[in-house]
């Protein structure tokens, strides 16, 4: 069994792998081809946190994978990742494990990169300024994803902790500056929003946390962090005014996300108003962006598929490189 960290995973994947491990991910959900029932959450409300099991076979592959990812929001203020995980990569012809991966680089990784995804698929052509609402472990790859897949001058990060706002711009910065883009912390979600062209929300948050009258017309916006159907990041004003909803899952998004629940139980928007899956965008079976003034939604909650999908390509990587560590 080869036991990867994040650092090997890091010298054999790159996020424009990852966006692409993504797509095929996306692309095989609605295709049927993984069978990867619905996770399994198990609250821990001492400590505000969930247990979430994910599995996921795709027998094409002749691959499984199970994700254990527990959510713990409070671990950021310890210095903790806030959603430590581990992925099992599994031999689908012996169920032997082949591979246990850092998950919560892995996570990080294909979250980021469903962002990533939709933004190449969905975003104007020419976008100059990014919004990152959020700065929490999942928001390092966010960013990336974006400096990735569009060539942006200028990204603005906020988070209701100004310090952490500074130090997390300061750090990106340095991480990123190979992409050339100026990471800046900014004093308020406004001052972010205004003006950007592509816009992340990824908190744990339980109300909205930017104006959808502050969101320009041509924006594309991906909404990451409500994987409850109590949690709601998105300004649900913001739906009415978007051209298209576009989902990782829409089946996912509406056992999961209050971003999308609550306007549907509220009546401000329909499912008439969904567009559709981003695998069926891929496989060119719906439309994608018409023109330059369409504002874009992009809903994620994330599905299995993409951790197996992600974890095997990591893992043929390193096979062939020879990186990680043997154990067993």
């Amino acid at each position: 069994m080869l036991l990867l960290s994040r650092e090997d995973i890091k010298k054999v994947f790159t996020m424009k792998d990852a966006v692409e491990a993504d797509k095929k991910a996306f692309q095989l959900v609605v295709e049927g081809k993984c069978d990867s029932p619905i996770r399994t959450n198990i609250q821990a409300p001492k400590y505000d946190g969930s247990f979430l099991f994910m599995p996921a076979y795709v027998e094409e592959m002749d691959t499984a994978s199970l994700k254990v990812v527990n959510i713990f929001p409070h671990n950021i203020d310890r210095g903790l990742p806030s959603s430590p995980a581990q992925v099992f990569l599994i031999d689908g012809t012996t169920g032997i494990v082949e591979a246990v991966l850092d998950g919560t680089y892995v996570t990080q990784l294909r979250t980021g990169a469903a962002t990533g995804a939709a933004f190449d698929l969905l975003a104007k052509k020419d976008c100059r300024v990014g919004a990152l609402i959020g700065t929490g472990g999942q928001a390092a790859t966010q960013l990336e994803a974006m400096v990735t897949v569009r060539d942006l001058e200028e990204v603005r990060v906020y988070d209701m902790n100004p310090e952490r706002t500074k130090a997390f711009a300061e750090q990106m910065n340095e991480e990123l500056k190979s992409y050339g883009a100026r990471i800046v912390a900014a004093a308020s979600s406004d001052e972010a929003v205004e003006g950007a062209d592509l816009l992340v929300t990824v908190t744990p948050s339980s109300r909205p946390v930017f104006d959808a009258s502050k969101v320009k017309a041509g924006a594309t916006i991906s909404c990451v962090g409500a994987y409850q159907p109590h949690m709601q990041e998105m300004d649900p004003a913001i739906l009415p005014r978007a051209s298209k909803i576009y989902f990782d899952s829409e089946e996912a998004v509406l056992s999961e996300s209050g971003d999308i629940l609550i306007p549907l139980d509220e009546g401000i928007i329909t499912k008439e108003d969904f567009t559709g899956d981003l695998g069926q965008l891929i496989k060119g079976e719906i439309p994608g962006r018409e023109n330059d003034e369409e504002i874009i939604v992009f809903e994620t909650v994330g599905v299995a598929t993409q951790d197996l999908i992600a974890a095997k390509a990591i893992y043929d990587k390193a096979k062939e490189a020879g990186i990680g560590m043997i154990w067993g």
